[in-house]
Parts: structure tokens; C-alpha cells; sequence
């Protein structure tokens, strides 16, 4: 079983910056790939981006490609998303997941463990 925290969301101006984070316990960390989701008020559930185990290789939706970076501390068991300059659209609740799926999966069924998700609000 894995355990799957994400934290850092909250309440951001638009062209602002947050840091979210995802801490993974309970199996071989490394092991697996993580990414992140997220979902709008209505709408449906959407990719945002993953890492690969190693971390050298991400895959990024065009909605955020440029403005959004994921990263992974290996010795922390953590991931981060770190976003800047956003926008109202990118009010979401978001979601790490964990998973056996391959490398920077886009599809979030393939992810077998799930975070609670974290808050963001882009407004002024």
C-alpha cells in the first residue's frame, strides 16, 4: 500500500506562483511513476503532468507547458509542482497520483493511488 500527501495549495493572484508537493510513504518509492491531475468545478478530471522514476524525463498538457515544472527529491520521497504565472483557469482542486503505469502516463485510470488533492484558487 502507498500513501499519497499532497500540500501547498491555497489562494494565489493571477500571474502568481505556487509550489505543490506530494509525499509518497509505504513502498519502494522509486519504483513507481508519479504525476499530477487536477479538477475544475463541472469538469471532468484532466492530466497535468508526470515525471518518469529517474526524473529525467516529464511530460507536460499544453494548457500548462511553460508555466508549470515537475520535479522529484528521490531522497525525500517527494514531488513538486511548481507553477507560475497563473491564471483563473487553473483554479482546480489537484491531485498527485502514484502508480506501476509507465514512465510520464498520461492517463490517470493507470494510476492505482490517489492523494486527497490540495485547493487552488486563482483570483484576484
Amino acid at each position: 500500500q502507498v500513501q499519497v500527501v499532497e500540500s501547498g495549495g491555497g489562494l494565489v493572484q493571477p500571474g502568481g506562483s505556487l509550489r505543490l508537493s506530494c509525499a509518497a510513504s509505504g513502498r519502494t518509492y522509486s519504483t513507481y511513476a508519479m504525476g499530477w491531475f487536477r479538477q475544475a468545478p463541472g469538469k471532468e478530471r484532466e492530466f497535468v503532468a508526470a515525471i518518469s522514476r529517474s526524473g529525467g524525463s516529464t511530460n507536460y498538457a499544453d494548457s500548462v507547458k511553460g508555466r508549470f515544472t515537475i520535479s522529484k527529491d528521490n531522497g525525500k520521497n517527494t514531488v513538486y509542482l511548481q507553477m507560475n504565472s497563473l491564471k483563473p483557469e487553473d483554479t482546480a482542486v489537484y491531485y498527485c497520483a502514484v502508480g506501476s503505469t509507465y514512465d510520464t502516463d498520461s492517463y490517470g485510470p493507470n494510476y492505482d493511488y490517489w492523494g486527497q488533492g490540495t485547493q487552488v484558487t486563482v483570483s484576484s
